[in-house]
């Protein structure tokens, strides 16, 4: 260093980064007792969207639910923040519905910035960290001011800010998001710690002002009548403020990005990082799928307070000038000014396999990663990194067990496995094809699933914990309740079986059957059940959709169980693959880079075959 540095004082974990991985990772590690720092670049943007205002959506609905059951604050900023809910999916099985919430992306950043500053036993703080280093008492980190603070566990939170470079058309600059500093100085110590770093790419759309649009050229998207909060402690729904819109791309603006592809650095090989493969660029649509005629445009409100509207599906690396031109060609932009301008940013992360399940570095005890520094894209997913990491962080310095969710518990489980086993080549995305017990893995029974295991950890309160204690006994007698209940036939019930085109009853028949008929629900045979208690909707819900997939349930539990037979055959750590007779080189090398910590996580490694985990089992069981 540089610049002098002194002693700022002692920590027990030191989170890097307020981000939506650094706010969980913080305000966990603090709510279960250790003393914590929270550093970030710039207070005025502790939580912020660089990219998309909203919070939830396909899979990532899931991970806020389960983010919430486990005591975490996302759910809980998104309800306060809401513009419009939307459940998406619901002409689909329950397995894939995801509760999806346009944000108030400077009120949810404030509700996110007082948070951590009311917590006891975090301390947040506005410094650069530009050193760290290992010593014999702890991680020391350095500001660029010259402030020391040594601590038992650092949480690398950086988002793309480590190492930081924004493209626009030929135009290239070291920042962070939104015009923030890039984390440079940091980069370049964590190549000197041996971190095994890599460059990934991510970007974002234009925004634009909502007087400049023309609404009446796009389709109107409203939020749902009836809505669902994110959190199990919010008393009252959200209500829809705002509406969306859609638009679509045409020919024109086709080839308008055509006509400037050679001026997309992405396409002139200027960036070197790789991007998203599931959400791309808009000239990558156009490249990737050129037989489309069209794709899809949402425009949505980055706030209440501000004229700013968000042009999702439309980001961008293209030149200022290509960009106004391109979105000009679209029905109800035509007029449109550009308030910020479209980039792409490229940043440092970790190559995944380096960690532990626990989200600590195998290589560099005490030092833990989440977020986009873990290769991951997303605000939810990177919440959800954040919460194990400071969870993690803290069981450790407190000599705990540490908390490890399998893929059979959660998509926390799903996603973290995914990292840390397969690792990723392009930012990782949630999605709810990447879980094989997704009709387990449901929204609806996030609570039951992790509510259990944030309550032992003590980052649920008793209140939250006895209500859900309260849904759950309601949900098993209801189902034992119309397991054993029989309807008789009657005119009016065989008027209804008819209008919905099925069999008609002649003798008595048990309710949870009738239920069961895909073109029946719980609801439409309340009026024949005179027994029915007076029950909410999330205990309906539950009810109905364990009696109706009971069989695929079912089936899907034993799946699970002989998951968790193969989880439960420990690999020693010391184990010597080169040891291990009738091993393939490449399973050797991945076993070698992966270090698993069990034959269920071998089976799941890239490379390693059916046939390498049998070998590897026989060996294990030779003694």
């Amino acid at each position: 260093m540089s610049i002098k540095s002194y002693f700022a004082g002692n920590y027990d974990v030191v989170v890097i980064g307020a981000g939506h991985a650094g706010i969980e990772a913080a305000l966990a590690a603090a709510r279960l007792g250790t003393k914590t720092i929270l550093f970030t670049i710039s207070l005025d943007w502790v939580g912020n969207m660089p990219c998309n205002p909203s919070i939830g959506g396909t899979a990532k609905g899931h991970l806020v639910r389960e983010l919430d059951a486990l005591g975490g604050e996302m759910g809980k900023a998104a309800d306060k923040t809401t513009l419009q809910s939307r459940m998406l999916n619901r002409g689909k099985g329950p397995a894939v519905h995801s509760l999806r919430a346009q944000i108030d992306r400077r009120a949810y950043s404030g509700y996110m910035k007082h948070a951590v500053e009311l917590e006891e036993n975090l301390e947040v703080r506005q410094a650069e960290i530009v050193d760290l280093t290992k010593e014999d008492d702890g991680w020391h980190c350095v500001t660029k001011l010259g402030a020391e603070y040594v601590s038992k566990a650092v949480i690398i939170c950086t988002g793309t800010f480590l190492g930081g470079r924004i493209f626009v058309g030929e135009v290239n600059y070291e920042s962070g998001p939104d015009g923030n500093f890039a984390a440079t100085e940091l980069a370049l110590s964590l190549k000197k710690l041996g971190l095994p770093l890599r460059r990934f790419k991510t970007g974002t759309p234009a925004r634009v002002l909502k007087s400049s649009i023309d609404f009446s050229k796009l389709e109107l998207q409203e939020g749902d009548e009836k809505t669902e909060p994110f959190s199990y402690s919010t008393k009252t729904a959200p209500k829809n403020t705002a509406v969306c819109h859609i638009g679509y791309t045409n020919d024109e603006t086709k080839a308008v990005i055509l006509e400037n592809l050679h001026r997309s650095p992405l396409y002139a090989g200027v960036i070197e990082g790789v991007g998203p493969r599931y959400c791309p660029s808009i000239e990558d649509k156009v490249v990737r799928f050129a037989d489309k005629k069209r794709h899809q445009m949402f425009v949505e409100p980055c706030g209440e307070d501000t004229e700013e509207m968000y042009l999702q599906g439309m980001s961008s690396s293209l030149p200022e000038e290509v960009q106004l031109k391109f979105y000009r060609t679209m029905k109800g932009l035509e007029n449109v000014k550009i308030m910020r301008t479209a980039y792409a940013i490229e940043y440092d992360c970790i190559d995944p396999l380096a960690l532990n399940a626990t989200l600590e570095l195998k290589e560099h005890s005490g030092l833990y990663g989440a977020g986009q520094f873990n290769g991951s894209s997303g605000y939810e997913e990177a919440a959800a990194q954040g919460l194990v990491a400071g969870i993690n962080a803290a069981l450790k310095i407190q000599g705990k067990e540490p908390l490890i969710l399998t893929r059979a518990s959660s998509y926390i489980g799903t996603l973290i496995d995914d990292l840390v086993t397969k690792g990723c080549s392009d930012p990782y995305r949630m999605m709810t094809s990447r879980s094989e017990y997704r009709l387990l893995l449901r929204q609806d029974n996030a609570d039951e699933r992790m509510m259990p295991i944030g309550h032992k950890l003590g980052l649920l309160s008793d209140e939250i914990y006895n209500k859900f204690l309260e849904r759950k006994a309601q949900k098993e007698a209801e189902i034992e309740r119309v397991n054993h209940t029989f309807l008789a036939p009657s005119k009016e019930l065989n008027e209804l079986l008819s209008s919905v085109d099925t069999a008609p009853l002649s003798t008595g028949v048990r309710l949870s059957d009738l239920i069961k008929r895909p073109q029946l629900s719980y609801e439409m045979l309340a009026p024949f059940d005179k027994d029915r208690p007076n029950l909410s909707d999330m205990v309906k819900e539950k009810v109905e959709i364990e009696i109706k997939y009971e069989g695929y349930l079912t089936r899907q539990q034993a799946q699970i169980d002989e998951m968790l037979r193969l989880e439960r055959k420990v690999i020693p750590s010391d184990i010597n693959y080169d040891d291990v007779y009738g091993l393939r080189l490449e399973a050797r090398e991945k076993l070698k880079k992966v270090s698993p910590a069990n034959i269920g996580q071998a089976s799941r490694i890239s490379g390693v075959s059916p046939a390498d985990v049998s070998v590897l089992m026989i060996y294990l069981s030779r003694d």
